[in-house]
């Protein structure tokens, strides 16, 4: 409204056809919020706790793995002596051979040995691994492996048991070894690990 010189108001009006005064620039609108949800949300899995008897047979495997590895870690620190011993083996099995054979043929045996029985360790430990990751089949495997470790200490002992006091070490701590896994993987079939073992499928 705008006031003439004679004093009248006179209301002000866009003439036809005129464009409207344009609304000052502002921020953009926000987006419509999401409407509610009546779903219930996932329930979050309790983990129950490992029983006695887990823990317990996860104990003995741990211990079993350090007896089992003192031998070969006892071996290669006097390899000298055993590599030594054994060419006098290599050569009452196969008279008659060349120095070089019989040194490339000490060589493999000794460390194939010691291979053997690390690398059976190593699948043992991850297949300990396996059952605490509550998987029951695991523990048949266990049971495989133990019984293919007692076969490669047996070839083993040929090449890696000295004579005297120190072979009566050696055969302690395998026996110790076995004895020990022996026993907890018994205890992975007690029917309480058993229960704890099924509760993760």
């Amino acid at each position: 409204m705008t006031q003439e010189p004679g004093g009248e108001d006179r209301l002000q009006t866009t003439p036809q056809g005129a464009a409207a005064p344009s609304s000052p620039p502002g921020p953009a609108a926000p987006p419509p919020r999401p409407g509610l949800s009546w779903a219930a949300p996932a329930p979050i899995v309790a983990i129950p706790p490992a029983p006695r008897s887990v823990k317990n047979a996860r104990t003995l495997w741990l211990v079993s793995f350090v007896a089992g590895l003192a031998v070969p870690v006892g071996s290669f620190l006097t390899r000298d002596s055993h590599l030594q011993r054994l060419k006098t083996v290599v050569e009452s099995m196969a008279p008659g051979g060349e120095a070089g054979a019989v040194t490339t043929a000490t060589g493999i045996v000794f460390w194939g040995s010691i291979a053997a029985i690390l690398l059976v360790i190593v699948l043992e430990a991850a297949m300990l691994g396996v059952v605490m990751g509550r998987q029951g089949w695991a523990r048949w495997a266990l049971l495989l492996l133990l019984a293919g470790h007692a076969v490669v200490l047996l070839v083993a002992s040929a090449f890696l048991v000295p004579d005297g006091d120190a072979g009566s070490y050696v055969v302690l701590f395998w026996g110790l070894n076995l004895l020990l896994a022996l026993v907890g993987l018994v205890f992975f079939f007690m029917p309480s690990a058993t229960a704890w073992l099924k509760s993760g499928r």
